[in-house]
């Protein structure tokens, strides 16, 4: 069934819920992306709380980098858990349809998730900076009531922000079509599916866009750049690997992450290369969230060492 073909509404006529094409086209290959992004989906919920229940108990992870890292890993299941469980659904089921309510909900809990990572990664690389940068003074500085100060501003900012954009969505009207061309509701679709002035929206979410990922990238790759020419000077040439090597793996997530979302909301696809857009939305939706455990975290010794004493801990358990 064509649903591009079945689903204008006629002129005039409110709409109630759209329709998400999702992966149309590739319906003989469901069971296939089903499995993949199932264990995907698997893997990245195991990955990142694992993160938060190492971090929360382990006494060897109570520094501001881990504090930061379990922050991201909760942001990373609430985003994986708002699109891939209904993406699933969609990809299963012949129902693609999705209400208003739950459209905008899952919208709202994207944007807001996806904010307040790119604080996050921000937050992330300033703390690096003052680890390798002024490490005399790294304790004081970056104290606890700071880094929670950083972060709630990070969570705050993420869901205010957004909120803004979901009060302007809410006040335009869709009198059809209904067809949303994704596997999820995105900010894009829903303008152009609106038979109001969508002048307001436009130009506010072009702003926010920037706001959030042009300046925390800048941000970013400055200190980076910073954090690079001091490690030129280490003595050390152990040392200078161990950090190379932290700050390649940081800048590759954090590139492909912050590359496809400037490619999706500051600079919009046009139409016809809307597919390539919805490759870019599977890229910071499903494999990012998947990738940041094992970059940030489980590559790292000292998770290693709080994942061993947790296990030998479980071990010796009582048994009952």
């Amino acid at each position: 069934m064509n649903l591009k073909n079945n689903a204008t509404l006629l002129e005039n006529e409110t709409v109630t819920e759209f329709l998400l094409l999702g992966f149309e086209g590739l319906q003989h290959l469901k069971t296939l992306l089903s499995i993949i992004f199932v264990i995907t989906y698997i893997l990245t919920l195991s990955g990142n709380i694992l993160i938060i229940i190492l971090v929360s108990m382990s006494n060897r992870l109570q520094s501001p980098m881990y504090f930061f890292l379990s922050n991201l890993s909760l942001s990373e299941v609430a985003f994986t858990t708002n699109i891939v469980p209904y993406m699933l659904h969609n990809l299963l089921s012949e129902d693609v349809a999705i209400s208003l309510p739950v459209c905008f909900t899952q919208y709202y809990v994207f944007s807001s998730m996806a904010t307040t990572e790119c604080m996050l990664f921000a937050i992330m690389s300033y703390d690096r900076y003052l680890a390798i940068c002024n490490p005399l003074r790294y304790t004081s500085l970056m104290d606890v009531q700071f880094c929670v100060h950083l972060v709630s501003c990070a969570w705050f900012s993420g869901f205010i922000i957004s909120m803004i954009t979901l009060i302007l969505l809410c006040k335009l009207n869709y009198c059809g079509p209904n067809v949303i061309d994704n596997f999820f509701c995105d900010l894009t679709p829903l303008i152009k599916l609106s038979c109001s002035d969508t002048a307001l929206v436009e130009v506010e979410s072009f702003l926010f866009a920037a706001v959030v990922t042009l300046f925390p990238f800048v941000f970013i790759i400055t200190t980076y750049i910073i954090i690079i020419l001091t490690i030129f000077m280490i003595p050390s040439a152990t040392g200078r690997k161990k950090a190379f090597s932290t700050c390649s793996s940081h800048l590759a997530v954090v590139s492909t992450y912050y590359g496809t979302l400037i490619t999706m909301y500051v600079f919009p696809s046009q139409e016809e290369i809307f597919n390539i857009s919805k490759a870019l939305s599977l890229l910071y939706t499903v494999v990012t969230p998947l990738l940041n455990p094992i970059v940030y975290s489980l590559r790292n010794q000292e998770i290693h060492n709080a994942l061993s004493t947790l296990l030998k801990n479980m071990m010796c358990l009582p048994k009952f």
